[in-house]
């Protein structure tokens, strides 16, 4: 959801530790345009299915994937309207996360300015960045719209290296103290 703002297209790209290896599919591409229709005029779907898979010993570095979405201002320069990270959900199964989108702001009205007349917005060289924590604290950002996104997560021989990560395994007693207190909502 990007409220204000029509044909939009998402690339994504994932960030993972030194440990992880893709053995299939793409890292990185990037979607179709998109538009609002009459029926939801506040809703952009892409529909775009990205299947990749990952192989480890260690779940350190455990795989994110990084959005960013771009679209016309109201000069038609492509400029980024939102990046955001999530991590990849460790239990299987079929999850849904929405993330919340942001975009860099400039420090100073006259850079604002600049920025707004020659079309050239703030943004990030590497959009990996938004994966890391170093050097975002310093980082002027602004809210702007939501990404959700649909997983579907399959892992195997989990087990063999001692992690745990089904969904009956995640529901059991063993985890009773760590959740208490915890609500679904």
């Amino acid at each position: 959801q990007f409220p204000g703002f029509d044909d939009l297209y998402c690339k994504f790209c994932f960030v993972y530790g030194q440990d992880w290896v893709p053995t299939a599919g793409l890292e990185e591409g990037i979607s179709q345009i998109t538009s609002t229709s009459d029926v939801a005029p506040t809703t952009l779907v892409w529909n775009f299915p990205i299947d990749i898979t990952f192989k480890s010993t260690n779940p350190s570095g455990w795989p994110q994937i990084v959005l960013s979405v771009y679209g016309p201002d109201f000069f038609g320069n492509d400029v980024v309207r939102g990046y955001g990270a999530v991590h990849v959900p460790f239990v299987p199964g079929r999850h849904t996360r929405t993330i919340p989108m942001f975009v860099p702001e400039s420090t100073s009205l006259l850079q604002k300015f600049t920025s707004w007349f020659t079309g050239r917005r703030p943004e990030f060289t590497d959009p990996r960045v938004v994966a890391q924590g170093e050097g975002r604290e310093v980082t002027r950002v602004r809210s702007q719209g939501f990404v959700t996104i649909s997983f579907n997560v399959a892992t195997k021989d989990m087990k063999k290296l001692g992690y745990a990560v089904s969904p009956q395994d995640m529901q059991s007693s063993s985890l009773g103290p760590l959740t208490e207190g915890f609500h679904n909502y």
